[in-house]
């Protein structure tokens, strides 16, 4: 069946019912003394209490993936001035903080109670020893799990409590292990499991992990520890993300067309499911990421409001069709921004004066982000056929309701082009964890670290996830771009935030870029203020990206002489070196002598 983890999910509510409110599952002596995780079936309910945790408990039932990305500057809360990438927003009191540890620290609780209670230990697993094949592929699930949900607790937070066991009263008083520590454990743990390929390279089911999953796994941590230099060793580390990024980039394929990869009716296709390397899977009318982000048409037809935004960050950086950025290329036109752009650009974000068409191409609205009205095809009355409505905006400027006051022009449209479902409501779309365009991606990143960025197969990697959109050859733009460090660590880190914007990789990729301080270091400029609107902008006022090398290679705009042209909020965001990792969360903080504040919160 199509959603055949969701039906086991169901299967073992009894099982989440029982789980702990503090920051792991405490070990059960029930399950231990019976040998529950010892069969096949105990074991394989335990592991689907791991999945569920992951899938649906990081915030308000919002999945990792999505929250993250508004967790950056390239995403925005509607809060002013709470957004957590930087401060104000950014303390130990922050409810998001709290609930993004509580909620992965719950996977791992529930990870490490299935290893604890296993019929054999990590030694054996690896040589291949246990009951069955079946138990075997089910444990080293659980350990794919763990790391990942250590993964996500590592990028955010740095130092953590390191706990591979089932947890017990003793530990509440742990301390916390340094983050170099964490990172080289995982990479030796998890390359051994992915080494071994006790795990098929695709899922035997949907929504299951495979080894190309946990290749993927072991070069993101790889690529943490280089970019941070961990242990001294960043070079070792860009050497062990380019390899399993490179097996992953070989086993796996690509999807014909990139918008397929976001809606019900394309993560069907063939060629979409040999990208999809790991997904969380929704059974229609269960609650899922779309429901909580409140994007697009929800907030247009359904008279709500928009929670949570992309910002103009993110938006600024993709380039037009002819591969150039908007302050190079002669194709870009300020009063349509979003003419002759990269076509993902479209795919993941919307704004002014662009169309939203839903409900399998039969209605649309207009946005409009300065007017009381927009535009609706068709109203919502038996409509005259082939007319345009006006009808009430519940996303406009003197309303500060929604798009133009906190999102500043800009909102989500990634997830959200699906013609088959209504996405306001809860549905079925799978929600991508992980794609193969991620290893091309990062085998280009880490080559380029290891001072290989002239080999072919790097720009080989960056255009053939360019291909697919019909973007040109990075060469063919520049000839000299290969010959530059500079230049194809622009090009790849630009084509990691056209690629993957809203999947969960940008909260991690600012702070291993370590531009932190530059993307935080003043308000979130957006749309063109009222008495101009975007009508009225011309090429003399676009930000300056060449402010020195560091906005340059990073996209990242200033807008000193231009912000009387533009409306902006988060005016008092500011930048400490301690951001650079979440603060542990006040409660944890007051439960535990042993955990500290990082220098500086």
């Amino acid at each position: 069946m199509k959603k055949t983890i969701y039906t086991a999910i169901l299967a073992a509510a009894a099982l989440l019912a029982s789980s702990c409110s503090d920051f792991l599952d405490k070990k059960s002596s029930a399950y231990d003394s019976d040998g529950f995780y010892k069969s096949e079936a105990g074991l394989n309910e335990g592991l689907t209490a791991v999945y569920r945790q992951l899938i649906y408990d990081q915030n308000w039932g919002v999945a990792a993936p999505q929250m993250q990305d508004v967790y950056c500057p390239y995403g925005l809360q509607n809060e002013e001035n709470n957004t957590i990438s930087a401060g104000p927003g950014l303390t130990p009191d922050q409810s998001y903080v709290a609930s993004y540890w509580n909620g992965h620290f719950a996977a791992v609780g529930r990870a490490n109670n299935c290893i604890s209670g296993a019929a054999i230990d990590f030694n054996a697993l690896i040589e291949g020893n246990g009951p069955s094949d079946t138990y075997l592929r089910r444990l080293a699930e659980t350990y794919a799990l763990r790391g990942y949900a250590y993964y996500n607790l590592l990028q955010a937070f740095g130092d953590l409590p390191l706990l591979t066991r089932a947890a017990t009263p003793d530990d509440a008083t742990m301390p916390l292990t340094d983050k170099q520590e964490i990172a080289q454990y995982f990479i030796t743990e998890l390359s051994k499991l992915a080494d071994a390929k006790i795990l098929p390279f695709y899922p035997e089911q949907k929504g299951r992990v495979g080894n190309g999953m946990l290749s993927l796994l072991v070069a993101r941590y790889a690529m943490l520890a280089g970019s941070h230099n961990f242990n001294d060793k960043a070079n070792e580390y860009f050497e062990i993300a380019a390899k399993y990024a490179k097996y992953v980039m070989d086993e796996g394929g690509l999807a014909q067309n990139y918008g397929d990869l976001f809606t019900t009716e394309g993560q069907s296709k063939a060629d979409v499911q040999k990208e999809i390397l790991w997904a969380f899977n929704y059974a229609y009318g269960s609650q899922n990421l779309l429901t909580n982000l409140r994007l697009g048409h929800a907030l247009l037809t359904a008279g709500g409001s928009t929670v949570r935004f992309a910002s103009p960050l993110l938006a600024v950086i993709y380039e037009c069709t002819d591969g150039k950025r908007i302050d190079e290329s002669d194709l870009y036109d300020p009063t349509k921004p979003y003419m002759n752009r990269d076509p993902r650009m479209e795919e993941t974000l919307l704004m002014h004066g662009q169309e939203f068409w839903y409900d399998n191409g039969k209605k649309a609205v207009r946005i409009n982000i300065y007017d009381p009205t927009c535009m609706q095809f068709p109203k919502p009355t038996p409509p005259k056929k082939g007319t345009w409505y006006s009808w009430t905006n519940m996303d406009t400027f003197t309303s500060h309701s929604a798009i133009s006051d906190p999102g500043v022009g800009v909102i989500w449209n990634k997830y959200n082009k699906d013609m088959t479902e209504f996405i306001g409501a809860a549905c079925a779309m799978d929600l991508i964890v992980m794609r193969v365009a991620e290893a091309y991606n990062t085998y280009a990143e880490a080559m380029i670290e290891l001072d290989k960025f002239s080999d072919p197969t790097v720009a080989a990697a960056i255009n053939e996830v360019r291909a697919r959109v019909n973007m040109p050859k990075i060469e063919v733009v520049d000839p000299t771009r290969t010959t530059s460090k500079d230049k194809m660590r622009q090009i790849v880190r630009r084509e990691r935030k056209a690629e993957f914007g809203m999947e969960g990789l940008l909260l991690t990729d600012f702070r291993r870029w370590q531009i932190g301080d530059i993307l935080n270091a003043g308000p979130i400029y957006g749309q063109p203020v009222p008495e101009i609107r975007y009508e009225g902008l011309t090429r003399d006022d676009l930000p300056n990206f060449k402010k020195d090398a560091r906005h340059d290679i990073n996209d990242v705009p200033d807008y000193t002489d231009v912000a009387d042209k533009y409306t902006f909020r988060d005016a008092k965001r500011f930048w400490k070196p301690c951001f650079m990792w979440w603060p542990i969360p006040r409660a944890e903080l007051d439960k535990n002598p042993n955990f500290h504040l990082a220098e500086g919160y």
